[in-house]
């Protein structure tokens, strides 16, 4: 079982912050610290969040840490062209030695689009888009020495391209959700992951992707890692946990409703379980910006029971 890191920091997090909390998961045993790819928290009236960009802040990451993996989960495909961000992507795993993921999705969160001007445009179009990135990225990782790629979409075109971003290692790709038909049907096509999402009965969504793996894609579904992510906040004792749960406020309660507040015991039966429906890599998704001593009780309470 793979135990990771996902950050999705309550008002935002500085590079400090962020920095401190992928070396205190590299200390404590995870096997990787990924962060969200959002520039508006999960309170859109939160004036106070500060938002960081994903592939900026890993590319720090990358030479400041020197074990854990590190990536995204996952890019809103919005906010940057595929050739820009296979670029983006190639250029940490070169920095990081190999160490660099990408998991990527249509994006969902109209609100932020308006305050940065992102265009948005409508869930159809937005997997459209997301279908055609994939296909790019993949097409210019896996394009070899010597050779070119070209691409004509509907939304996106490459002609001829002879200067192929080459990764140390070609970066995994995760796509997930919840969705039962275009969401796994991509992650079939083109990815090493396939994430369920939030959610701690993920059987039939494990099930609906091996199906669309096997009678539409004719793919081995065992190629395919499968993974789950856990809203979490444990606590060392009833005050700790009593602490955690009062910083993250309202926001912070509503995401852990899909997840485990408690103690390490009730997390490990959680992940016990959804190992035991076929996850093979949790991510553990936390909200403190500057709470490493939750990162810390994670690895020394949870991580070595594994």
């Amino acid at each position: 079982m793979r135990l990771r890191i996902l950050l999705e920091p309550h008002h935002g997090a500085s590079y400090a912050q962020i920095l401190a909390l992928a070396q205190a998961a590299e200390a404590g045993g995870f096997d990787a610290f990924f962060r969200s790819d959002h520039y508006l928290g999960i309170d859109a009236d939160d004036t106070t969040y500060q938002p960081t960009d994903s592939w900026t802040t890993l590319a720090g990451l990358a030479v400041q840490t020197e074990r854990v993996r590190l990536g995204t989960l996952v890019n809103a495909s919005t906010f940057r062209l595929p050739g820009q961000l296979a670029v983006e992507v190639a250029t940490v795993a070169q920095m990081s030695g190999g160490r660099a993921e990408l998991g990527i999705g249509a994006a969902w969160y109209e609100r932020e689009h308006q305050y940065f001007g992102i265009p948005f445009p409508g869930l159809g179009q937005r997997f459209d888009r997301l279908e055609e990135q994939l296909a790019i990225l993949t097409g210019l990782w896996d394009t070899k020495p010597g050779e070119r790629f070209s691409f004509d979409g509907k939304h996106y075109q490459l002609t001829d391209c002879a200067s192929i971003p080459r990764p140390v290692e070609r970066p995994k790709i995760i796509v997930g959700g919840a969705g039962a038909k275009r969401t796994p049907t991509l992650a079939a096509k083109f990815a090493d992951e396939f994430n369920g999402a939030l959610g701690l009965d993920l059987r039939e969504r494990y099930a609906n992707f091996k199906r669309i793996c096997e009678d539409a894609v004719g793919r081995d579904p065992a190629e395919v890692r499968l993974s789950a992510t856990v809203p979490t906040c444990i606590g060392r004792d009833a005050g700790d946990l009593e602490r955690r749960k009062e910083s993250l406020g309202e926001p912070g309660a509503r995401l852990l409703a899909a997840g485990v507040t408690g103690y390490a015991d009730d997390l490990i039966r959680v992940i016990e379980d959804l190992g035991g429906q076929g996850a093979d890599t949790v991510y553990l998704h936390v909200y403190g910006p500057s709470d490493v001593a939750h990162i810390e009780l994670l690895g020394e309470q949870v991580v070595s029971r594994f």
